[in-house]
């Protein structure tokens, strides 16, 4: 009797032992990561090439593309939220978008609110001007009335050159670069400081009507932001963009909108 009481005790410590054990061990074991089920991607719809609406009202454009095959290497739904890209780390902090991808410039200012991508792009802020105007350099802009839009890096870029910046009679911000090249084909503007990809992508549109300065308010590159806190996030997309950049799918979409590659590698 003494010898079955014995065993019995030990028995049932070693069942509980070994499910215990089963327990861990099944606890342990790593789950992949489930893949992101949505992306919200916040743009300015009114930014030709980068993204706009085409004559069916479609949202279209190169990071229109690029971000959307990015979404499908990730496993996840891409949705396009337009916004006021005045109001865009706003936009982003508060969880209203996941992703600023729209012609976004990178700078020190952003980079306290925002976490980046490293640069797919690297872009100028040219000096537009109409055909028959007779400004020819940014000494010219002195007195003058100067476009910009509202939240751009176009504000930074021209507020850097102090000199300018202090000689222009104003500097007029709009809610796009749209209305502004309206206003200054109007009389309205005497000039006009936008983005490259943007301005030479209209400018081209009207042959004759408008003229691209010799000089610039400089070279600066256009990344991918998320919210700080979202690493993961962007790792991923760190990582689907550096094998879209290898494979050559990036440098197909820049020539569909660009006529050739210039993603920057």
């Amino acid at each position: 009797m003494k010898i079955k009481n014995v065993i019995l005790p030990i028995v049932l410590l070693a069942s509980v032992l070994l499910t215990a054990c089963g327990k861990k061990e099944s606890a342990s074991e790593a789950k992949p990561a489930a893949p992101r089920a949505a992306i919200v991607v916040g743009l300015d719809d009114n930014f030709p090439p980068m993204g706009f609406r085409d004559e069916k009202n479609m949202l279209v454009g190169f990071d229109i593309d690029l971000a959307g095959e990015a979404g499908k290497r990730l496993g996840a739904e891409v949705t396009f939220k337009p916004i006021d890209w005045n109001a865009k780390e706003a936009e982003l902090n508060s969880k209203r978008v996941d992703v600023l991808w729209n012609g976004l410039t990178i700078t020190e200012a952003r980079k306290e609110k925002i976490l980046f991508t490293a640069p797919y792009l690297e872009n100028r802020q040219i000096i537009v001007v109409t055909d028959k105007s007779p400004v020819k350099n940014k000494a010219d802009l002195a007195g003058k009335v100067v476009g910009v839009q509202d939240g751009s890096s176009a504000i930074e870029a021209v507020e850097k050159d102090a000199a300018t910046a202090k000689s222009l009679k104003e500097l007029k911000k709009f809610g796009d670069n749209v209305t502004a090249l309206m206003d200054l084909s109007a009389g309205r503007l005497d000039a006009l400081v936008v983005d490259e990809v943007v301005g030479r992508y209209y400018t081209t549109k009207k042959p004759g009507d408008y003229r691209i300065l010799e000089e610039n308010f400089g070279t600066e590159d256009y990344g991918v932001g998320t919210r700080k806190d979202d690493t993961e996030l962007m790792a991923k997309l760190q990582k689907t963009l550096d094998e879209m950049k290898k494979d050559g799918s990036a440098a197909a979409i820049s020539t569909k909108w660009f006529g050739k590659d210039i993603v920057k590698k």
